[in-house]
């Protein structure tokens, strides 16, 4: 039985057509897509709002290229839908078979997508409990009060979750909202809602209204999420990181949801706006996201249509922000975790542990066989059975499942990021870190893949039970020299096609190497120079107007910029 909520994503629709005389809602993916391993590649050790930044700007390029004509063609018809630039694709609303004809005649188009309506699995409630409790198990399992006593508790860290709302309110929470000041509370760049329509088939009105312009819950999970990564009044310590503040979308309408639902969501913490969804700002992103939905292959999720929630993950590593999932509820058999977003690279899976330090029953293991990858999952577990936190209206709960774990997760990151804010946006280091200083833990009598449960990592426990501690203590040690480009003139910027740098740094007794890349990822140029002197040129006449990112390395310096071609 699985407790965590449950997301479809993804229905691929190759050459799709409707009954007469109906319609459907779907999502349009575009072939083109920003090339995101160039980024990881080329943008480590950039800072945070740098690595945020440059992806904003090459997936809004691609997407305003792309969708150009296609937008232009549903508003002439008068269609209603919403662009994305995170994945680079289209919402459609009632989209009927002439629109779907031609669609599917395009060749920028990759392929369809409907966009269904999702109901969510409950999951277990335990208890539910008023009385007051110290720290809870969970919290002290992981040593986050040792973290504490450091002097390290989430401070200037922003952990964001998407779920189903959140009571924002409830004293457990309250004081640690981006939006809340001394008594005054302001919602811009701090809280999306994704649900602009009812998606549960109730007539009723929904208790928190579409379009929420403050934090709402309208089904509690949200809140208990939130309040173990963070949560804490003077007679209640059930989160982690008490001193981080929070950010939030809400994805779900009473429970149920829809794939442009979630990746609205995510492209909002990519760059918040204002309530009216305007002005977005990338410095405002947070720096790690909870994530606590699965999506089932029963459900509608499949290999053939993986890929589309993958660019999004892939993006927002991409862009310093790590994403931390839950690996499903499906357990015990090997080869289950088999869902979004838990299966991919570049997320980062939780198991659930008990009090006893042991898997609990419910937790998936790996490996990923979905997508024939045998990917080792999950990277880590942590808490996640009989785990007590806040809920709705001033109250508190106990569930169970991986949704309860992976919050463990998120914040212990904001603690190591408050001990070492050097790590802010280097996810790989990150999640390195929690690996190789997680509690090892191995099963003996279970092999999962080809590995064998009692080495380590293993398909079990992944690394072991996370361990704060540890993990802040090697965070103590990371050091990384950010860019920094003061250095280095470029002049004229922008420019017609020329620029010349002027780089007083340089070795004259050493070559240097350039590459400059498309604000898409696109590797346009790539040369060794003679470091004769201090100025060099680039030229990029013959390319098309735009932004261009170049690097500069020489021996162990590398310096990065930006350059503006009219």
């Amino acid at each position: 039985m699985r407790y965590a909520l449950a997301l479809v994503v993804l229905l691929c629709l190759n050459a799709f057509s409707l009954p007469l005389n109906t319609s459907k809602d779907i999502i349009v993916v575009f072939k083109n897509q920003v090339n995101i391993k160039s980024f990881l590649y080329h943008n480590n050790y950039k800072s945070k709002e740098q690595k945020t930044l440059e992806v904003y700007e090459a997936t809004q390029l691609m997407a305003q290229k792309s969708q150009k004509s296609i937008i232009s063609y549903l508003n002439e018809h008068d269609y209603q839908f919403r662009s994305f630039h995170i994945v680079n694709a289209i919402k459609i609303k009632d989209a009927d078979n002439d629109l779907i004809h031609y669609l599917n005649q395009l060749d920028e188009i990759d392929y369809i997508q409907e966009d269904n309506v999702i109901q969510l699995e409950e999951f277990r409630e335990e208890e539910t409990n008023s009385n007051y409790r110290n720290i809870e198990w969970g919290v002290a399992r992981v040593n986050a009060p040792e973290v504490w006593a450091m002097g390290y508790e989430g401070q200037n860290v922003v952990i964001a979750g998407q779920d189903t709302g959140y009571d924002w309110t409830h004293p457990a929470i309250q004081s640690k909202y981006r939006g809340w000041n001394n008594g005054n509370a302001d919602h811009n760049y701090n809280w999306h809602d994704a649900i602009h329509e009812i998606l549960s088939g109730s007539t009723e009105d929904n208790p928190c209204g579409l379009d929420a312009v403050a934090p709402c819950d309208d089904h509690a999970h949200g809140t208990h999420t939130m309040g173990t990564m963070l949560g804490k009044t003077d007679t209640d310590q059930i989160g982690v990181a008490p001193q981080s503040k929070w950010i939030a979308c809400r994805n779900m309408e009473r429970g149920n949801g829809r794939p442009s639902t979630y990746i609205e969501c995510f492209e909002w913490f990519l760059a918040p706006t204002d309530l009216n969804g305007n002005n977005a700002d990338p410095s405002k992103a947070p720096h790690v996201i909870n994530n606590s939905w699965a999506c089932t292959l029963g459900e509608g999720c499949n290999p053939d249509n993986y890929q589309t929630m993958q660019i999004v993950i892939d993006n927002l590593k991409a862009a310093g922000i790590m994403v931390v999932a839950s690996a499903g509820n499906s357990g015990s058999a090997c080869g289950t975790v088999n869902n979004p977003a838990a299966i991919y690279e570049n997320s980062f899976s939780v198991g659930a542990t008990n009090i006893l330090d042991s898997l609990s029953g419910f937790s998936s293991r790996g490996p990923v066989l979905v997508d024939g990858s045998q990917r080792m999952k999950p990277n880590v577990s942590a808490p996640g059975q009989a785990v007590r936190s806040c809920v709705l209206n001033g109250n508190y709960s106990t569930f169970s499942g991986t949704s309860m774990a992976g919050p463990h997760v998120a914040g212990v990151v904001a603690l190591m990021i408050s001990a070492n804010p050097l790590l802010s946006g280097q996810v790989e280091q990150i999640e390195s870190i929690l690996e190789q200083t997680a509690v090892p833990m191995n099963h003996a009598d279970d092999n999962c893949g080809n590995t064998s449960g009692i080495t380590i990592p293993n398909n079990i426990y992944g690394y072991g039970r996370i361990d704060a501690l540890a993990a802040v203590q090697s965070s103590l040690t990371f050091n990384v020299n950010i860019e920094d480009n003061d250095y280095i003139q470029v002049m004229p910027n922008p420019s017609s096609g020329l620029f010349q740098l002027n780089m007083p740094f340089v070795n004259t007794n050493q070559n240097f190497e350039i590459r400059v890349w498309s604000i898409d990822g696109k590797l346009v140029e790539t040369s060794s120079r003679n470091a004769s002197g201090t100025y060099f040129q680039i030229d990029l006449s013959c390319e098309e107007s735009g932004v261009y990112i170049y690097d500069i390395y020489q021996g162990d310096r590398h310096y990065k910029g930006k350059l503006l071609k009219l």
